[in-house]
């Protein structure tokens, strides 16, 4: 062997030991840089997003004081029941401007989720309502009566037969939503018999759910029979007033908690 192969075959060794050594270099600076960035992001992003959702999970002093009503899902609301003072609701999102007390979202979703899966078509009209919104549906119906000649306090009887007097009403508390069938989107006396409601009065009480103003009750409710509005009241409650045939008045009754 010549000199010169020698020389280039020692070139040729020394070149593919250093070829794992520069991967190794270039790994480690891509990482430090990774790192890095990572530390950059951390510091800069991280504060940014605290303060942007700080006030979703930083919640106010009064709504931590509501919360610690006792039975916050068995809260009467009804003619003759304003809503708590100063009761704050911790709201959801359920999409197009509809809202819901978050502690009850994940029952509702599954009570929803069940009844598509038996192959109805279930949607949401109606969920919470702020005090404004109420006093505007009231005033509407209130003037529909006035219009046929009823005078304003007779009017106003007969409104709130229909919709609830502004801080009576169960929306108001974020537990009660109004679920209609998407073939019959009507808020009468025929929902009863679309498969969505046959399938929520047979199978809601699983869920938490009650219809809350069932037929033959409203000596009991103040609120005429309703085959479209369910409220979240808890498994154990729904199922006790399910099997019993009571409504949300006279299971309280039974358990002495009524105001």
């Amino acid at each position: 062997m010549t000199m010169e192969n020698r020389r280039d075959r020692m070139t040729k060794k020394h070149a593919e030991h250093k070829e794992p050594a520069r991967l190794k270099t270039e790994w480690v600076v891509i990482m430090a840089g990774f790192l890095g960035l990572t530390a950059w992001l951390s510091a800069v992003l991280l504060p940014w997003a605290g303060h942007r959702f700080s006030t979703s999970l930083e919640p106010s002093p009064a709504f931590m004081e509501a919360q610690e009503v006792p039975g916050w899902n068995l809260i009467l609301v009804n003619p003759w029941n304003s809503l708590p003072e100063s009761y704050q609701v911790p709201l959801l999102d359920l999409g197009s401007g509809e809202k819901i007390d978050r502690r009850c979202y994940g029952a509702l979703q599954d009570m929803l989720d069940g009844c598509r899966a038996a192959g109805m078509e279930p949607l949401i009209c109606s969920a919470y309502r702020s005090q404004e919104t109420q006093e505007q549906l009231f005033a509407d119906q209130v003037e529909q009566w006035t219009s046929q000649g009823y005078s304003l306090e007779e009017a106003k009887a007969e409104a709130g037969k229909v919709v609830a007097v502004p801080g009576t009403s169960e929306h108001q508390l974020g537990l009660a939503v109004d679920i209609v069938d998407i073939t019959n989107q009507m808020l009468n006396e025929s929902q009863e018999d679309t498969p969505v409601q046959q399938w929520l009065m047979e199978n809601s009480w699983k869920y938490g759910f009650i219809l809350r103003y069932p037929n033959g009750k409203s000596d009991a409710t103040g609120i005429i029979y309703e085959p479209w509005h369910y409220r979240y009241v808890g498994v154990e409650a729904a199922t006790q007033m399910y099997e019993q045939g009571l409504c949300l008045e006279e299971y309280l009754e039974t358990r002495e908690v009524l105001p």
